[in-house]
């Protein structure tokens, strides 16, 4: 099929790089002409394993190319894709960027005759497609829908291991705004052997935030319990969490073997969730809520623990110094997650935020960003961890990537001015750390030892 995706985000690039090489046609729409050139070159603006890969062969293919004009390229395609960014403003949720794509997509129906379906994947509030976006359309192309096929397909996909998630989906949500739409959709996706869930437009909407408000919920009811491991002397939140995913129901045992599902991997203390969608998308369902009269309590509590946490990162490596004013600190991993170069709402800029308030001079480092592409005000960018350590007074370990375990710790304490580290992720448990180094593990009551002030 013929399919323009518009953004060329995490979600459009991806979406339309997977269906190239699947077979279609697709053609992908940006504003930016530098992200355009890149993609027409074969080069993802971002970092996501596997995507320049099946983005090159694709072009090489002649199945993908990038352009700045919607209009065009929905008037020769059979299915338009709406994936542009929905991000929070002020807490409520900007729909800016989709209005404009909608009124471009709209000319692109009016210019050319036929049925052609329009499907929204950037993710929205319930009621946004069948209003907003429907009447936007039918204004622009002077049409009715019906005359052009409505759905709205929720993504699902996680930074890191987006292109697999794509390619072997564990579901595919199709609302429709008639049966027609969802058929189209449906054809497009006949390759995947997966459950194909038919609903309504407002339900598809629903869905998507009902998937990342639960694992925004885990992340932080995690996150409870090492608060309060971290008050209570004697009690460690991993051996806790340990006890608990042996519950059955959360870890069945299917012929004699027990099953360890992928969601307890958002049941783990750390130092909060962050990137392009937990933190907007808990936002705007916040703000949805309230203004349908109700009161979201739980989803407050997520918000609440989830600011709470890069916050205790400072307030223990301040404990274990005694002050951080004139202290220089290494941020170990700056990037929300591994696997991917997004600092969208990382966990680490509330951190190196918080250190500078409080005196500290800070430096960073992350395996994929570097101090030329890096846009965080106020520290230098280090091009190695061990760069980062040399005359540390501490070091915070707030992305897991996995080399910080394998590092040489003996030879890093030894460089840097006070051997402090604090483990914001609990990914260093294994990693070999010397007697003569002060490690502070998050989900562990931590009682410092006279600590000296640092001048």
């Amino acid at each position: 099929m013929r399919v323009t995706v518009v953004g060329t985000g995490y979600v459009g690039l991806v979406t339309g790089a997977c269906l190239a090489h699947l077979g279609h046609d697709v053609t992908c729409v940006d504003t930016a002409p530098d992200r355009v050139a890149a993609v027409n070159q074969g080069r993802p603006p971002f970092f996501e394993p596997g995507l320049e890969e099946i983005l090159a062969a694709a072009i090489h293919a002649g199945r993908l190319r990038a352009c700045d004009s919607a209009a065009a390229a929905v008037a020769a395609s059979d299915i338009a894709m709406l994936a542009v960014g929905t991000p929070s403003r002020q807490g409520e949720i900007d729909l800016s960027y989709l209005s404009a794509a909608a009124e471009e997509v709209g000319k692109g129906l009016r210019d050319r005759g036929g049925y052609r379906v329009v499907v929204v994947k950037s993710t929205v509030v319930p009621g946004t497609t069948d209003t907003l976006v429907r009447g936007i359309l039918e204004r622009a192309s002077t049409l009715r829908a019906g005359e052009f096929g409505l759905a709205m397909n929720p993504e699902f996909l996680r930074e890191g291991s987006a292109v697999a998630d794509f390619l072997e989906p564990d579901r595919i949500v199709i609302g429709e705004w008639d049966q027609g739409s969802g058929h189209v959709l449906a054809d497009l996706y006949r390759s995947f052997d997966c459950p194909k869930v038919f609903t309504t437009l407002r339900n598809a909407e629903m869905t998507k935030y009902a998937s990342n408000a639960l694992l925004a919920t885990l992340v932080s009811f995690a996150n409870e319990f090492a608060a309060l491991c971290e008050a209570t002397p004697d009690t460690d939140v991993e051996e806790v969490l340990t006890g608990l995913f042996l519950d059955r129901r959360l870890s069945p045992i299917l012929r004699g073997e027990r099953v360890v599902p992928g969601i307890l991997a958002y049941l783990r203390a750390g130092c909060g969730f962050g990137g392009s969608c937990l933190p907007k998308d808990v936002a705007a369902l916040r703000d949805f809520a309230r203004k349908r009269g109700l009161t979201p309590r739980l989803l407050d509590a997520v918000e609440a623990v989830n600011t709470a946490r890069p916050l205790q990162l400072v307030s223990m490596t301040e404990e274990a110094l005694g002050s951080l004013r004139g202290a220089s600190i290494a941020v170990l991993g700056l990037a929300f997650k591994p696997g991917t170069d997004d600092l969208r709402d990382s966990p680490a800029l509330a951190v190196i935020a918080q250190l500078r308030e409080r005196g500290a001079e800070v430096r960073g480092y992350d395996p994929l960003i570097s101090a030329a592409s890096s846009a965080i005000p106020g520290i230098q960018v280090c091009r190695s961890a061990k760069e980062a350590l040399a005359e540390a007074d501490a070091a915070i370990v707030v992305t897991a990537w996995p080399e910080f375990a394998e590092l040489d710790w003996s030879d890093l304490c030894r460089k840097m001015r006070r051997p402090v580290l604090i483990d914001g992720r609990n990914a260093l448990r294994s990693a070999g750390i010397p007697d003569e180094m002060t490690l502070v593990s998050i989900g562990r009551h931590f009682e410092p030892e006279g600590a000296a002030i640092v001048n």
